[in-house]
């Protein structure tokens, strides 16, 4: 067998194993789907405290090998061959990352009164999230409209995956057909925060656009989340209000030390991304160990384990190390 032949057959092996975990990837959100549906408090239990906290840690390594198998970004690309395969242009990008800012700064609070105490909800919240992905991929060439637009879940990738640890390649868009002309995150995702800061990325009026804000404001975010407690839907207002004090403060402290410091966006961003990943851990922890049924002395463990692993990015990303180390797609 010659090298190209081999390379060939390396790449289709793991074109395969991609798709197998695309397609298992839906299974397990039918059977989450069904266990919100029948089984809500155990399967909250395993989601919130054992499968979400995952993602943090897969997006600092590379956000790509979640949105690899992402069952929305399959769904998205269920619907794409038989849409208007319409590239999303750079305004049109902008805009649509707004409106994922948005989804996300309403989403996660609501965990506190509905989707942390009622599975249906949540389930019907999933499949209308779902509704849309395949929607988009109507309208939209590829994964312009969802997965590189409006998707939620987006805004995180972009601060988490400024510097992956590993170069993880795209299975979905072979071959790349520049679907949206903003940064793609799966393209270049070194550049995904740049291009979402636009022209002020090269002065201190980054913090005034929408991402800049929501990237100065997000460790105050996961702050005020955590220092709220579930409750029933007549705490919704306080538990808004609550998180958006904490954003607020972590917003002006991060105004002060940029302007005060001259940090640049590039280096400010990377710093925000560490200290929220962070804080995420140091909350989360006691959570990850319930759900693993760990010693309660555990808690100091996973603190330790997770925060080592932001450090190491954090030094890594900022100290513009040689590129991740390449994995096969």
């Amino acid at each position: 067998m010659t090298a190209g032949h081999a390379d060939s057959a390396t790449v289709g092996a793991g074109q395969a194993l991609w798709t197998v975990a695309q397609g298992m990837g839906v299974v397990l959100t039918v059977a989450l789907l069904a266990g919100l549906w029948w089984a809500p408090t155990q399967t909250l239990a395993v989601l919130w405290n054992a499968v979400i906290p995952l993602l943090p840690a897969v997006f600092l390594v590379n956000p790509a090998i979640w949105r690899n198998v992402c069952p929305l970004a399959t769904f998205n690309m269920l619907t794409a061959p038989f849409g208007r395969q319409r590239k999303l242009e750079a305004e049109g990008a902008r805009w649509f990352g707004v409106v994922g800012i948005v989804l996300l700064v309403v989403m996660v609070p609501a965990r506190r009164f509905l989707f942390n105490v009622h599975g249906p909800t949540l389930a019907i919240t999933i499949v209308a999230v779902a509704v849309l992905a395949l929607l988009l991929g109507l309208g939209f060439a590829t994964k312009a409209g969802f997965c590189n637009a409006l998707c939620p879940v987006l805004p995180v990738e972009k601060l988490y995956g400024q510097r992956p640890l590993l170069n993880v390649g795209n299975p979905r868009c072979r071959p790349c057909n520049l679907c949206t002309r903003l940064g793609c995150q799966d393209l270049t995702p070194e550049k995904a925060v740049g291009a979402a800061l636009g022209s002020y990325k090269n002065s201190s009026g980054w913090l005034v656009t929408p991402y800049g804000a929501f990237a100065a404001a997000f460790p105050g975010f996961i702050v005020g989340y955590y220092t709220t407690t579930d409750g029933i839907l007549a705490t919704a207002p306080d538990v808004y209000l609550h998180v958006a004090l904490y954003s607020a403060i972590s917003y002006l402290i991060a105004v002060a030390v940029v302007l005060v410091g001259r940090f640049a966006a590039e280096l400010s961003t990377l710093l925000l991304a560490g200290v929220a990943a962070g804080l995420y851990y140091w909350f989360v922890a006691p959570a990850i160990a319930t759900a693993l049924v760990l010693p309660a002395w555990w808690v100091i463990g996973v603190r330790v384990a997770s925060l080592t692993l932001v450090a190491f990015w954090l030094m890594r990303a900022t100290r513009r190390q040689p590129p991740p180390v390449e994995v096969a797609a």
